[in-house]
């Protein structure tokens, strides 16, 4: 794209006074950076994915209050983590970390385990095992 072809569409940065900064061509075909408000695509996609997230939250938190999960389940999505981006933050096979989801497992899980939850999740052993939601 060139320079002067760079969106300046109302974006989520518009809002903030702030711009993102992108790569575009000059008139002489180098690359070079420029400055946008944003691009309408990019901001649909955005507040689409922050929709999806804000559901999978809500639909986690459902599942603990119902017992139908453990608390790590409603952290892991809270804090924008899958199954292999948390087994991998606490040390752990992915099968282990999912059968710690299930509510009489994580009863039995020891101050160590939670420990590395807790630190992961940037909260207390307490906070983890009486669920209050944020």
């Amino acid at each position: 794209m060139k320079k002067e072809e760079v969106p300046q569409d109302k974006g989520n940065l518009s809002n903030k006074n702030m711009k993102e900064l992108v790569y575009a061509t000059d008139e002489n075909g180098n690359y070079t950076t420029a400055l946008s408000t944003g691009w309408e695509p990019k901001t649909i996609a955005l507040s689409n994915s922050i929709d999806e997230i804000s559901e999978r939250v809500a639909i986690a938190k459902a599942q603990v209050e119902n017992n139908e999960a453990s608390p790590i389940v409603y952290f892991m999505e809270y804090c924008r983590m899958d199954v292999g981006v948390l087994s991998s933050y606490v040390g752990m096979w992915q099968w282990r970390v999912k059968r710690h989801f299930k509510p009489k497992v994580f009863a039995k899980l020891n101050d160590k385990i939670l420990q590395k939850y807790a630190e992961t999740f940037d909260i207390s052993i307490d906070e983890l095992r009486n669920f209050k939601t944020h």
